[in-house]
């Protein structure tokens, strides 16, 4: 059996941190999360992060300037954004710019594992 494939989680809210990795694992996914954009590019799991669920507005670097950060580094990780505070006109705009998706909080269950089958090959 292949080991689970590492999603990584950043977000401001302590709340997202916790429910939203067990979820992740639920679905079969290894976890790691992290309260900051610098927390998570500081971190060891930024080399083996299949998929990074990232807030976009968060304290310090947000979640698209992370995103610009990560294609400066060279790092090619599908980005599904996640948000309490989206406009209409933010999901086409970071869809363009190379996220896989960008949900708005809450979202369910199933609109979450919809954006990670499309992020993550499939066996």
């Amino acid at each position: 059996m292949s080991p689970a494939l590492l999603v990584s989680v950043v977000d401001d809210d302590e709340s997202v941190r916790e429910s939203l990795p067990d979820l992740l694992r639920e679905f079969g996914y290894t976890v790691a999360a992290f309260s900051s954009a610098a927390e998570f590019l500081a971190s060891a799991e930024i080399e083996s992060t299949r998929c990074l669920i990232l807030d976009i507005a968060m304290p310090g670097m947000s979640g698209p300037e992370l995103m610009l950060e990560l294609r400066r580094r060279h790092y090619a990780i599908p980005l599904i954004f996640i948000t309490a505070h989206g406009s209409a006109s933010e999901r086409p705009r970071l869809i363009r710019q190379g996220a896989v998706e960008c949900l708005a909080k809450p979202f369910s269950e199933a609109e979450l594992l919809r954006a990670l089958n499309a992020a993550l090959p499939q066996p």
